[in-house]
This record gives C-alpha cells, sequence and structure tokens, in this order.
C-alpha cells in the first residue's frame, strides 16, 4: 500500500508526494544528483506527485524546489520525509544497507592538532591527526578532511576497521580545504605545498619516513593525483573517489568553473603520457548516476595502461558523502590490506 505523502522507491520506481491541500504552490519539482523532473498536482488526493523509474541506486538524497504564485522559488528539504542525510532528504530503497562497520568497536586512539605553514600557496593549515594506542609508521592523508570526518565518516571507519583487525594500525591525516577551488584544481603551488610542507612536517611528527595513501573525493581526489604526479616519491598509493577529472568531450557542462582549463590541461596531459615510471595501487570509485563516471572510468583505464594497479568500482550512488563514506569498505579495504604490510 502506498502513503498517502512522503517519499519511497520500488523495484522499477521511486515516488514522491507532498500533501498541498489548499493548492497554495504554484509548481513542484525534484532536484538530485540521481533523478529529476516536474511533479503533477492531483486534485483528488490535492497533493503533488512525482513518478520515474528507478536510477541504478540504492538511496537517492534530494530537495524539492518549490513554485509559488509570486513567482519566487525556494529549495527545501521534503517536510513528509522525515530522513535526513546531511542537508538533505534521503530516500533508502529496500535494497540499501549501511556499512556493517558503522556498529563496530573502536580502536584506542586519539586526536591531535599540527599547524603547517604553507609558504608555496601563502597560507596555513591545521591538519587534524588520529593515532591509534599502538605503534605504527603507516600513515592515510585525506583532503577535505572536515567534510570527511562528520559526513563520509573516515574517522569512524579508521577506528573500526583497526578494532576488527581488517586493517593494519595506521595515523589518518585530515587535511582542511583552504582555498578549495584554486587549491585543489591541478595548482602546481598546491602540490609544492603537500609535498615540501605538509608531507614532510607530517613525518617528523608521526616519526615515519613512509610515502602515505592519498585519499581525495571530488576536486580533492584530482588534487591528490595531481601531487602524486609531480612528487611521487610521497605516495605509496592513491584512493580516489568521483574524482574531478574533467575533459572537454565529457564535461563541457564545468567549462564555467574558473580554473576548468587548467584540470582539462592536466588531465589531458595524464591521458598523453604512454607509460608512468612511478606508478602506484590506486583504488577508484565513482556513483553510477554521476556526470563524474565517463571521466573515471578513462582516468583508470588510463593510469592503468600507465603501469598503476588500479582497481575501480562503479557504486549505486550519486555524488555526496554519503556515497563515499558506503564505498570505503571494500575498497579503501582492500588498497590499505595491499599497501600497509
Amino acid at each position: 500500500m502506498e502513503p498517502a505523502v512522503g517519499a519511497w522507491c520500488g523495484n522499477a520506481e521511486i515516488c514522491f508526494r507532498l500533501h498541498d491541500h489548499e493548492h497554495r504552490l504554484k509548481s513542484v519539482r525534484l532536484r538530485s544528483g540521481a533523478a529529476s523532473g516536474e511533479f503533477s498536482y492531483d486534485a483528488e488526493r490535492r497533493s503533488w506527485e512525482l513518478r520515474l523509474p528507478r536510477p541504478p541506486v540504492r538511496r537517492v538524497e534530494y530537495h524539492l524546489e518549490l513554485g509559488h504564485p509570486d513567482g519566487s522559488n525556494e529549495i527545501v528539504c521534503d517536510p513528509d520525509n522525515p530522513r535526513r542525510s546531511g542537508e538533505s532528504s534521503v530516500l533508502w530503497c529496500p535494497d540499501y544497507r549501511e556499512p556493517d562497520w558503522l556498529h563496530l568497536p573502536q580502536a584506542a586512539g586519539r586526536w591531535r592538532e599540527v599547524y603547517l605553514p604553507l609558504p608555496a600557496v601563502r597560507g596555513e593549515m591545521i591538519a587534524r591527526i588520529w593515532s591509534p594506542d599502538t605503534r605504527t609508521d603507516r600513515v592515510l592523508v585525506a583532503h577535505d578532511g572536515p567534510d570527511f570526518l562528520r559526513y563520509g565518516e573516515i574517522g569512524r571507519y579508521t577506528g573500526a576497521m583497526i578494532g576488527a583487525g581488517r586493517v593494519p594500525p595506521y595515523h589518518l591525516v585530515l587535511l582542511p580545504p583552504g582555498e578549495r577551488f584554486e587549491w585543489y584544481s591541478a595548482s602546481p603551488a598546491y602540490a609544492k605545498a603537500l609535498a615540501r610542507d605538509v608531507l614532510p612536517k607530517l613525518a617528523a611528527e608521526l616519526g615515519t619516513d613512509r610515502p602515505v595513501v592519498g585519499a581525495g573525493a571530488s576536486l580533492g581526489a584530482l588534487a591528490m593525483l595531481h601531487a602524486q604526479r609531480r612528487h611521487p616519491e610521497r605516495f605509496a598509493a592513491l584512493f580516489l573517489q568521483s574524482g574531478s577529472f574533467f575533459q572537454p568531450r565529457f564535461d563541457r557542462q564545468e567549462s564555467g568553473f574558473r580554473r576548468y582549463l587548467r584540470i582539462v590541461r592536466f588531465t589531458g596531459r595524464v591521458r598523453r603520457d604512454a607509460a608512468f615510471d612511478a606508478g602506484v595501487p590506486a583504488a577508484l570509485t565513482c556513483g553510477a548516476v554521476e556526470e563524474n563516471l565517463a571521466n573515471n572510468r578513462d582516468m583508470a583505464a588510463v593510469l592503468g595502461r600507465q603501469g598503476y594497479t588500479v582497481s575501480f568500482s562503479e557504486v549505486p550512488d550519486a555524488h555526496n558523502w554519503t556515497g563515499w563514506r558506503d564505498a570505503l569498505d571494500p575498497d579503501l579495504t582492500r588498497l590499505l590490506q595491499k599497501v600497509f604490510i
């Protein structure tokens, strides 16, 4: 039986119904990275309704765009669906399951902060570091650290995986994005800052001389690959989620981004290289309904041809932190098991 209002998911379709008993709204539109469409008003039910073929996802994060009679528009969470993911409404399909590690005990450890001056970009950052109580020289460094911690739950993942013995103990370093659109857009200055200012100081702080595993999502993934291409000696492996590996044939819709051409030039150089002597293990993931899917498929193939040991997973989600969180295991787990020996 269908609910009177709210959102629901079947095997073949996703459905949304918003009550509007007085028909005060002029229009309702679904805004989502997984699907979009205009609602129609059902006078008998006195509600707005939208039915769409189910996209290849197991959950849908979305907002509703409400059109008012005065011509104004308002973007809101679905008032008839109480489930939230961050600042979005979310619809779970029957086959969606949260990761099991969310419910595992955490390994003992502690957090601390390290101040990092960045003369190469005339900036600075404060990195957050989680270290297990067990001594280790292994390090995972992640871009977009605050969001990766809050929404991607990489700290919780780390504690759970180490506590369960699924991966060896390691330090987790979370780097804040700073001037994100500038630093994470294939910036030579930021790559220099990461390789010459950030990673050496972290190595001294943690008492290790091992190269790190670099992780990032979206522009953060692009920036991590860019840094590894310019300073390969610093990296043991890469974990890249939904990387913004823009190419004109796939991504002209991104051409308004002010650093689009710099990204395109970098991606083009990577693609033109017949080989790369410092290839490392690399795990790439991307959502099945993302605009970035084509360029991620292509980048995975390119890196594989150049000597990287590549795994690529298309996950049943879109371009969002929960989708990236849900892909940590098994994709990051397998990478760490391979590299952290």
